[in-house]
């Protein structure tokens, strides 16, 4: 993540007072308020901003999706004791670990259960509803134990460390931008979603062999290793490895909807986020606190618009796509002699024996047999997911709010 440097900055006004005067040569500031206020934390928890009182972030210029210019500006927090600023800090960091949390690990069962019932073509009952996929839940934890619902979640932690990486590595060796600064253009454009597609094509192998893990029945599971997950995904790029059915299909047939389905739902998560986060920093500026202000509600509100945007940005993309998505984890996991759970009962196993040809026929043959409701099985997970994480910010926010009553 790169972050820019204001303008007159030179690395002495770094917060904590490290150095007392100028070193040789250096320029010192002509008043305080040339040192910008420019501190952050790094951007990878939402609402770690870790700010001092008074201090600004940076604009959303060079460290956002899509580009965009002064959609973050925190609001002023007002003045505190030490007591309350160091609290102030830390429940943004809480706040945004929460989230991550609840994404990363509480919703895992939830999209275990998503991805059964969306590569299930057996299946009757869709689960479009949360009240039906809860009851599923409770019959696979109780005849195969809690592991059932969590299987496949290291594999998902280093599919997304391979993305990362992956992203990482082929901006510094390629002219592609890893991000956008507000003074984009088509061409920046153009290469930063290059960029998004050649980092999901080049880590499909391996999110095939995550997604088969997540899938496959607890009942005839052997417990994989927490690098199997690469070594699968290395052996369908090379043909080696696990046997597969003539039904697989090759990679090249695959590239396609994984590239236009990661591609996609970047640009839709990207433009919802800004303008749920637009909307928001709008109307907070109507009611920015005083200097003096030591209202606890002005203290959580600085950290919660970017979690609420990149919440709604998540929902929205992840409904939107819902369809594409069925399509593509039936594509990924046909001819993996993968065996899932029977989604209707509970108990039982199911095997995997379709045999589409594409994309396309893939799409017909849902439209079909199953009907349009059949691309949105499972769609109640999706429901469950997302109010759980809710809940979870709300009660986040509520014990760090009943914290900083305490303290103030």
């Amino acid at each position: 993540f790169s972050i820019a440097s204001p303008e007159g900055f030179d690395g002495l006004g770094c917060r904590g007072g490290g150095r007392e005067e100028p070193g040789p040569g250096a320029r010192p500031f002509g008043s305080a308020s040339e040192l910008g206020h420019w501190v952050t934390s790094p951007p990878d928890i939402p609402g770690s901003r870790n700010l001092h009182w008074g201090e600004k972030t940076p604009p959303y210029g060079a460290g956002t999706p899509l580009g965009g210019a002064g959609l973050n500006e925190e609001p002023n927090l007002g003045a505190g004791g030490p007591g309350a600023e160091q609290l102030n800090r830390f429940a943004g960091f809480g706040i945004g670990l929460a989230s991550l949390f609840t994404e990363n690990v509480l919703a895992h069962p939830c999209i275990v259960l998503r991805r059964q019932c969306q590569v299930n073509y057996h299946a009757r009952n869709y689960h479009l509803t949360p009240f039906t996929i809860v009851n599923i839940m409770y019959s696979i934890n109780k005849t195969q134990g809690p592991r059932a619902l969590w299987k496949g979640m290291g594999s998902t932690f280093i599919v997304q460390g391979i993305t990362l990486g992956t992203e990482g590595i082929i901006s510094e060796f390629t002219p592609l931008p890893r991000e956008l600064s507000h003074k984009w253009n088509l061409k920046q454009i153009g290469g930063h979603l290059l960029l998004k597609g050649l980092t999901h094509v080049i880590a499909m192998p391996f999110y095939s062999a995550s997604l088969i893990e997540t899938v496959q029945s607890e009942i005839i599971r052997d417990n994989p290793g927490i690098l199997d997950c690469v070594k699968e995904g290395i052996g369908r790029v090379v043909g080696m490895g696990v046997p597969h059915s003539k039904r697989l299909l090759p990679l090249m047939v695959l590239t396609f909807p994984t590239a236009l389905h990661g591609v996609l739902h970047y640009v839709i998560s990207s433009i919802v986020q800004k303008l749920v986060l637009f909307v928001l920093k709008r109307d907070n500026s109507h009611n920015l606190p005083t200097e003096s202000s030591t209202s606890v509600q002005s203290m959580l509100d600085a950290y919660f618009p970017e979690l609420i945007a990149s919440f709604a940005a998540s929902l929205c993309a992840d409904v939107m796509l819902y369809p594409l998505e069925t399509v593509l984890h039936r594509l990924h996991i046909q001819g993996t002699r993968t065996i899932i759970d029977n989604t209707d009962l509970g108990y039982e196993v199911l095997p995997i024996n379709t045999q589409y040809e594409g994309m396309r026929d893939c799409i017909n043959t849902i439209k079909r047999e199953e009907g349009m409701l059949g691309f949105y099985k499972g769609f109640g997970a999706v429901i469950v997911q997302y109010t759980l994480h809710v809940a979870v910010l709300q009660l986040t926010k509520i014990i760090y709010a009943t914290l900083l009553q305490n303290v103030s």
